[in-house]
């Protein structure tokens, strides 16, 4: 398939199809490279991966690069719903990259093992300060995990100790309406243990570096 990107899809990952054609995303792909190496520090050869809210598909696809037995996509908010993606860019790069990747219109608080079945590592990915409920968000994620559940977000009140959220919505500063929460990790440890989780390994995120230190983001590797 010709490699050509279609102008009238709006990309948030910068994806490469390969031939030096990458993707216009707004997340950019040295970023996203980056990232992956700290998704991917727990090996995903032979696993089954689920991938929820996957966007373009960035993660699922890179899932499949890096062996994953079978990589399922979700989303709804921007394949369906009312984000400003749609599911053209991650068709698209299936498409290119000649992928197996399977996908499955859903919303978060949907899945269930009755309605996606188990996977041994499951990625949530810029989810949870994006909804009102991050707890029961958790809670759905953990029930279809088998090993690990991987969590990226925004995080904030990092002098403060105990669990805690800053709640963003009516905060001057917030200019996405879809921003709820900012918790701080000791609330994401908390939150995954409550989950079931018995090891929880927190990553700093090259975002901090790379693009900007003034908001940083973690990730969280949650093993059961």
């Amino acid at each position: 398939m010709s490699n050509v990107i279609p102008e009238h899809i709006q990309w948030f990952h910068g994806i490469d199809l390969g031939e030096g054609v990458i993707t216009p995303g707004f997340k950019a792909n040295d970023l996203l490279r980056a990232e992956a190496d700290v998704v991917f520090s727990y090996p995903v050869a032979g696993k089954t991966v689920l991938d929820i809210g996957a966007w373009d598909g960035f993660f699922s696809f890179e899932a499949e690069k890096r062996g994953a037995s079978r990589v399922l996509a979700t989303d709804w908010f921007c394949w369906g719903g009312p984000g400003w993606g749609t599911q053209a860019g991650f068709n698209h790069a299936r498409a290119a990259l000649g992928s197996k990747v399977e996908d499955k219109e859903i919303d978060v608080p949907n899945i269930s093992p009755e309605t996606v079945g188990m996977f041994d590592i499951v990625l949530l990915s810029g989810v949870i300060y994006h909804v009102t409920d991050p707890l029961m968000i958790l809670k759905r994620a953990a029930e279809v995990t088998r090993e690990c559940l991987i969590i990226e977000t925004a995080v904030a009140l990092l002098d403060v100790k105990d669990p805690a959220m800053q709640f963003l919505h009516s905060m001057p500063h917030n200019q996405d309406p879809t921003n709820f929460w900012s918790p701080n990790p000791a609330a994401v440890i908390a939150m995954l243990k409550w989950c079931g989780f018995r090891n929880v390994m927190v990553s700093e995120h090259p975002h901090n570096k790379f693009d900007d230190p003034v908001n940083p983001r973690c990730y969280f590797h949650a093993v059961k």
